[in-house]
């Protein structure tokens, strides 16, 4: 058997698999960013409820 007939179907398996992580880097990628931009939301949402709020007197009328 030729040594080239042999390696074939090895070559189509390498590219296959480059495509394929590449494809998975790409979707983390678009992942990564959809999960910073969801810890921002709910760091600002939550930036309010921490905060103290200092009581306010009111004078009362007689």
């Amino acid at each position: 058997m030729r040594p080239d007939t042999h390696l074939a179907p090895h070559r189509l398996r390498t590219a296959e698999l480059r495509a394929e992580a590449d494809a998975y880097r790409r979707a983390a990628r678009v992942r990564r960013r959809r999960d910073l931009r969801g810890w921002t939301l709910v760091a600002a949402g939550l930036r309010p409820a921490v905060t103290p709020r200092t009581a306010v007197a009111v004078p009362r009328a007689l």
